[in-house]
C-alpha cells in the first residue's frame, strides 16, 4: 500500500469509500459475487478546514458510475482511477483511507477461501470442500453429473422431435392470380387489388384447379 495504492488480494475490487467514510467490495475471483466489508465513518469528516477541495472530490465520488464505470475491477488500472476518484482529500484522509483498507481486507478474507493449486480467492458458491480446491481446478461431482443427465435429455428429446412427422398434409407454392387486374389476388374469394370474385375452376380431365378466368389446365393442358 505503497504511496497510497490499494492492492486487494482479489483480482478484483469496488472502492465505496466516501469523504463520509469507508467501505471496499470484494469479488470472487470465479463467478464475481461480492462482499461489501461494513462502513467505517471517516475521523477527520466533520472537522472543518481538511477538505480544501471537497467540492471537486464529493462531485468526483457522486458521478463515479457514469464516469469511471466499476471502479477497482481491473486491478492494473483501478488505482489510477482511486487517484482521480479522491483529488482533494486530506492527507488525514487518505491515511485512513489506508488503514480502513487493510481492516477490511482483513475482514474479507474472512469469506472467502484461496486455492492451493491456482492461489484464486473464491467464495462458497465456488469451494469444494470435499476437494479443498476452487470448483474450476476440482468440480463437483454431483453437480456435473446432474449437469451431464441434462445435456443428455435435451440430446435425446431433440433426436426424438426430429424423428418425429408433425405435419402431415401437402405444401402448394402456387399463388393465385387475379383474371381481372392479373396481380397477386391473395388467399380470400376477392382480389385483393380490384375486388374480383376468386372462383376456382376445376379441369374436367384432371381435376386440377385453376383460378377463374384461367384458359387450359395448368396441368394437362386441356381447356376450360
Amino acid at each position: 500500500m505503497s504511496n497510497g495504492k490499494l492492492v486487494p488480494f482479489t483480482s478484483n475490487m469496488d472502492d465505496n469509500s466516501t469523504e463520509a467514510g469507508f467501505q471496499f467490495t470484494f469479488f470472487c475471483d470465479i463467478c464475481r459475487e461480492g462482499y461489501k466489508t461494513r462502513f467505517v465513518e471517516s475521523k477527520t469528516w466533520k472537522k472543518k478546514g481538511l477538505f480544501d477541495g471537497i467540492g471537486k472530490a464529493a462531485s468526483a465520488v457522486g458521478s463515479l458510475s457514469g464516469k469511471y464505470g466499476n471502479i477497482g475491477r481491473a486491478a492494473d488500472t483501478g488505482t489510477d482511477i482511486v487517484g482521480q476518484k479522491y483529488q482533494g482529500m486530506s492527507p488525514e484522509w487518505h491515511k485512513e483511507h489506508e488503514g480502513a483498507f487493510e481492516l477490511a481486507s482483513n475482514e474479507a478474507k474472512g469469506h472467502f477461501k484461496r486455492c492451493p493449486r491456482c492461489h484464486k480467492y473464491v467464495c462458497d458458491n465456488d469451494w469444494n470442500e470435499d476437494a479443498q480446491l476452487c470448483v474450476a481446478d476440482a468440480p463437483r461431482e454431483a453437480v456435473e453429473v446432474a449437469a451431464a443427465r441434462a445435456d443428455k435429455m435435451v440430446q435425446d428429446i431433440q433426436q426424438k422431435a426430429s424423428q418425429t412427422q408433425v405435419f402431415t398434409g401437402e405444401i402448394e407454392a402456387r399463388q393465385t392470380l387475379c383474371p381481372a387486374c392479373g396481380k397477386t389476388a391473395g388467399t380470400g374469394k376477392f382480389c385483393n387489388n380490384c375486388g374480383a370474385p376468386l372462383g376456382m375452376l376445376e379441369c374436367k380431365k384432371c381435376g386440377a384447379k385453376a383460378p377463374s378466368g384461367t384458359r387450359f389446365c395448368g396441368e394437362c393442358g386441356t381447356k376450360f
